[in-house]
């Protein structure tokens, strides 16, 4: 079984509070936070003080996932909030100094890749990684289409990991909803973000609960 973490990217923050709780009473593993600047993606989201807000109200682990350029130079200011943090692997930062720092300041690592990178560039970094991210769309908005090849890429890290014989984690963010989730499962993934498809529900705690024990 997969473990969940919605994407608040997707929500209505006027009713974040409501969410969290109706997320937490069925037992999300973890909340998704898109950290985005502008400049390493087309958009803009959220930073500290709307984390900070969170983190005061929720006890789901904050899984943060920094869409930013040049990310090293925030690690510091986003890790006190994180459970897990994570960047990507084009954005600029030195590799395995920007996984150190993460480690060093108590978070579990994340190391992100687009669509178009090819899983075997990360490789190297495995085994510093406590979770790998692919993004299944091109970052920056939620609502996109699942981009099928992520399942693949799924499989070819999924491949390595056992190979090198690590615990590392596989996470899928981009266009999963029930069908596509299953695929990735299927494939090897362990952590499922989901956006639109729990926030749209017309119910969310049903969507949510059904979405964990699928």
């Amino acid at each position: 079984m997969a473990k969940l973490s919605p994407s608040i990217l997707g929500c209505d923050y006027l009713r974040l509070e409501d969410t969290t709780k109706i997320l937490e009473s069925v037992g999300t593993d973890m909340l998704h936070l898109d950290v985005m600047d502008g400049q390493f993606v087309p958009n803009m989201s959220f930073g500290v003080p709307v984390i900070d807000s969170i983190k005061k109200h929720t006890s789901i682990p904050l899984d943060i996932h920094l869409m930013i350029d040049r990310p090293l130079r925030y690690i510091e200011d986003f890790a006190p909030y994180a459970d897990w943090l994570g960047f990507h692997f084009e954005a600029g930062s030195d590799v395995d100094q920007t996984l150190d720092v993460i480690k060093n300041a108590g978070c579990k690592t994340c190391l992100t890749i687009k669509p178009k990178t090819a899983p075997e560039e990360i490789f190297k970094y495995l085994p510093k990684c406590d979770m790998v991210l692919v993004m299944s769309v091109e970052p920056g908005f939620g609502g996109q289409g699942f981009m099928p090849e992520a399942v693949e890429r799924i499989k070819t890290l999924k491949a390595e990991i056992i190979r090198q014989g690590l615990e590392t984690l596989i996470e899928v963010d981009g266009g999963i909803n029930n069908t596509t989730g299953k695929l990735c499962v299927e494939a090897g993934a362990d952590v499922l973000v989901v956006g639109s498809f729990l926030f749209k529900a017309e119910d969310l705690a049903k969507q949510a609960k059904e979405f964990l024990e699928m």
